[in-house]
């Protein structure tokens, strides 16, 4: 049981130290993630990948947005003039086909997303940092009680072993 209590210490110095690397580091890990995000992008048409094909559609679809930092992002990657169907506010079968048109966006306006998934994650987590921050304190009140008990079982078993002993 000392053990586990000592598992659980390093588990939760662990999560500190990575929170507090993860605020100092914070433009590196912003531009890491709308990197990996833009490779991802890579991968979208690619065979064996429908679980993130899906996932892109979904986020998109559901964010009202469309690629990494804007539609743009998907021309370098589809070789062509066309966004998925998922970037399309108004859906129809091939509605991302000429959407980086410039006519097209024009007359269409309203037809397209054009704002990027990056922008909407950020604005999605500032706007539930409060929900993210109780969640956060809830898992360490969880884990600093799974200490506490630990270290009482041990305190308890040890005791029991000395009374015996006698």
């Amino acid at each position: 049981f000392k053990q586990f209590f000592i598992v659980l210490l390093i588990i939760l110095l662990a999560e500190l130290i990575l929170l507090i690397l993860f605020f100092v580091y914070i433009e590196e890990v912003r531009e890491n993630a709308r990197q990996d995000l833009k490779e991802g992008l890579v991968l979208y048409n690619t065979e064996n990948n429908a679980g993130l094909r899906d996932a892109w559609n979904t986020i998109q679809r559901e964010w009202e947005c469309c690629g990494v930092t804007k539609a743009d992002d998907w021309s370098s990657i589809m070789q062509e003039n066309v966004v998925p169907d998922s970037c399309c506010q108004q859906r129809h079968l091939n509605c991302g086909r000429n959407a980086s048109n410039a006519f097209w966006m024009e007359i269409n306006l309203k037809v397209f997303c054009f704002q990027g998934c990056y922008d909407k994650a950020e604005q999605w987590v500032d706007a539930n940092k409060h929900l993210l921050g109780t969640i956060a304190m809830c898992v360490l009140v969880i884990q600093l009680l799974g200490m506490a008990f630990s270290m009482t079982l041990y305190q308890q078993i040890h005791r029991a072993g000395k009374k015996y002993e006698a």
